[in-house]
């Protein structure tokens, strides 16, 4: 008999896990698939059956011969107890928009995989297609040991190293972009005009200042609650902050310098404690629409990161000072941040905390 039942994901979706179990001759066999919708599910059980009560041959060859890419992926992200992050869960709906999403498992072989990097890096930069292709190999590296999935680990590997060698995929580029004064004296404004002709709008000065001054990423800033913060200490505490071997339960406490601990203390009370209660997306998307308004080009959200901890050095902050502000774990890694502006225009923090009401 069959049956479907509800799992909700760790991303708050939910989706529909169909099962079947069923008897021959003594032996048994258990498939399962999951489905975004019930009736899917539903419907999945009846032709499964019937093609389980059909077949003569030995029941693990049919249960594997029809797994596709597309399930696997599925069932990972079902069943990770990892919580999977933002960016893998859609690098990982997307692969499943692409030709090798439905193919068998075993019928994949390393060309296959070459084949979804060279219709990736139509459009994508060689690092985001070795960010899509490390989120799969996450896939082809459980899929046999754990489920009995004939995904070949091995032809994961050799497909990288070809992608590697051809150029499709790569290290991404350093960015060394940092915005002049006038850049930012044009933003601030921006966004402050648009914040006092609609209040309710996201008072994105607000949140550049605060990623100028703490350092912090998009993501790490609309997590901080207002518990985070320590006035007393100078510091905020975050949670998840990004770390190339664990990112979920990194969290640290960081130095806060005063002007961001400022900004930071000038927003309300927010029904669920964050002080930034937004969307990351958003702000982003905010900030790249303003630059174009604003005629400034190849400047991201990102930047401001790097233009604050640059900036700490011109206000004479050592490596390790400075390294307890922006969180880095190698001192060595914040040496790219010391290319200091030589001119005497500096960005006038005071001036524009002053103003943030």
């Amino acid at each position: 008999m069959g049956s479907v039942t509800e799992r909700k994901r760790l991303d708050g979706s939910v989706g529909y896990l169909a099962q079947i179990d069923l008897k021959r001759n003594g032996k048994r066999f258990r498939d399962n698939r999951t489905f975004e919708k019930r009736s899917a599910a539903e419907a999945w059980i009846k032709k499964r059956e019937k093609e389980v009560k059909a077949f003569e041959g030995d029941f693990l060859t049919l249960k594997q011969r029809n797994k596709t890419l597309a399930d696997a992926i599925d069932r990972y992200v079902l069943e990770s107890q990892r919580e999977i992050g933002r960016t893998k869960a859609q690098v990982l709906r997307t692969i499943k928009e692409y030709d090798i999403a439905s193919l068998k498992c075993a019928d994949i072989v390393s060309p296959d995989i070459v084949s979804f990097a060279q219709e990736l890096a139509i459009g994508k930069e060689p690092a985001t297609v070795s960010n899509y292709l490390s989120h799969l190999s996450s896939i082809f590296a459980i899929a046999k040991p754990a489920w009995g999935v004939p995904l070949d680990g091995q032809a994961m590997k050799d497909a990288m190293v070809v992608c590697s060698r051809l150029g499709l995929s790569g290290k991404s580029r350093k960015r060394d972009r940092r915005p002049s004064l006038a850049e930012l004296d044009a933003l601030l404004d921006h966004f402050q005009v648009a914040t006092a002709s609609n209040p309710r709008a996201l008072p994105m000065h607000k949140i550049v200042l605060f990623a100028l001054f703490s350092t912090r990423r998009e993501s790490e800033i609309t997590r901080i609650l207002h518990s985070d913060l320590d006035p007393e200490y100078g510091r905020v505490f975050i949670r998840d902050m990004k770390h190339p071997g664990a990112k979920l339960g990194n969290d640290v406490w960081c130095d806060l310098p005063r002007r961001a601990l400022d900004v930071a203390l000038s927003m309300p009370l927010s029904p669920d404690g964050r002080v930034f209660p937004f969307n990351p997306d958003t702000i982003s998307s905010r900030f790249t629409r303003a630059c174009k308004v604003l005629d400034i080009r190849d400047l991201r959200f990102h930047d401001l990161r790097h233009e604050g901890a640059s900036h700490l050095f011109e206000l004479g902050y050592s490596i390790p000072q400075a390294a307890a502000v922006t969180g880095h774990r190698s001192w060595s890694s914040l040496q790219r941040y010391t290319h200091l502006q030589q001119t005497g225009d500096k960005f006038d923090g005071w001036k524009w905390v002053s103003r943030i009401n």
